[in-house]
């Protein structure tokens, strides 16, 4: 089985990969730029796979010696750039794993690749350190950038890489494989689906952590109950919404998806289409005591409790008068 098979998504850029293989054209720097979670890191893998392949498959064989390698973390031609600062990656991390390394030849095949995950941490020095080996490549090299931002590139350095952009996968896309393959009931998958944003790691690390659980079960129980909440039941939920400062933006995107489908139900009287619809009941509740401007307000309560916690706003205050809000409407 090819690497390239466990990828969702990223159809035109994965046919692109394969072509450059077919066609011998092969360039030697490139820069995959997408939201973490897009899917990025596996369409990496799998271009390296096929490039390292020792039956020159434009996929990769996922059989061969150098392919088995590959898929467990083995293959001296493949190189992953790590730093210890988790703030940037210097010019000492790159001399000594890429500009120093690149010029011993493959051990294996034709090509000797270069991973450079969270790679918009690179430093102006580090970058013109790999600038030098792009410029005058080694003809088997192959150097790809991960990055969320490839604005922070040089652009002496993105003139010199093919970048691709990864675009956010199709909820269906995503749905249509979590069920598959983890087996979960459809109300769930499209949840996690549309709470990944078209993002297929995003909606994988959500089906595996028990955390996210947790915040979703408090929030679907402030949900159906803040409407007769009184102060110091509010006071109550802002102590427990305390416990997940770390993810609280994950909070509060599961209360807009829930005002969301209210809104939607409203328009349309739709089960077919809501994210909770093994909620109809309380949406449905929601929907008819609720006017269009006050689920607005909602919506726009829990903007601006996000802009108000990234600057550093009292957490509790942020979160109580998002909640005040919410009641009032």
């Amino acid at each position: 089985m090819s690497f390239y098979d466990k990828i969702v998504g990223h159809e035109n850029i994965i046919a692109k990969l394969k072509k450059s293989i077919e066609m011998n054209m092969v360039n030697h720097a490139y820069i995959f730029n997408g939201e973490d979670g897009c899917g990025k890191n596996m369409v990496a893998k799998a271009f390296a796979e096929a490039l390292l392949c020792e039956k020159g498959s434009v996929e990769g064989c996922g059989e061969c010696h150098f392919c088995v390698q590959t898929a467990s973390g083995n293959n001296p031609d493949l190189k992953y750039i790590v730093h210890e600062k988790t703030a940037s990656i210097g010019v000492d991390d790159v001399r000594d794993q890429l500009v120093g390394d690149i010029q011993i030849k493959p051990y294996n095949g034709k090509y000797k690749v270069y991973i450079i995950d969270e790679a918009e941490k690179l430093t102006v020095q580090a970058q013109n350190a790999i600038l030098k080996t792009i410029e005058e490549p080694p003809a088997y090299s192959v150097i790809i950038f991960l990055t969320n931002n490839s604005e922070m590139f040089l652009p002496t350095i993105l003139s010199r890489c093919i970048t691709y952009d990864f675009r956010p996968v199709r909820e269906s896309v995503i749905m249509e494989y979590i069920i598959r393959e983890y087996k979960i009931p459809e109300y769930e998958a499209k949840m996690c689906a549309s709470f990944a944003q078209g993002k297929i790691g995003r909606a994988i690390s959500l089906i595996k952590s028990d955390n996210f659980v947790r915040i979703k079960e408090e929030a679907l129980k402030l949900l159906r109950n803040i409407h007769t909440y009184e102060i110091i039941d509010l006071v109550e939920s802002v102590k427990n919404v305390s416990e997940f400062k770390i993810t609280i933006n994950d909070f509060i995107d599961i209360i807009q998806m829930w005002y969301r489908d209210v809104l939607l139900f409203k328009v349309t009287r739709d089960v077919n289409n809501l994210i909770f619809s093994d909620e109809i009941n309380m949406i449905r509740k929601q929907a008819s005591q609720s006017s269009y401007e006050g689920i607005e307000n909602i919506l726009k309560g829990c903007e601006i409790a996000k802009t108000r916690l990234k600057a550093n706003v009292n957490f509790d205050l942020a979160i109580e008068l998002m909640l005040l809000c919410i009641k009032e409407n």
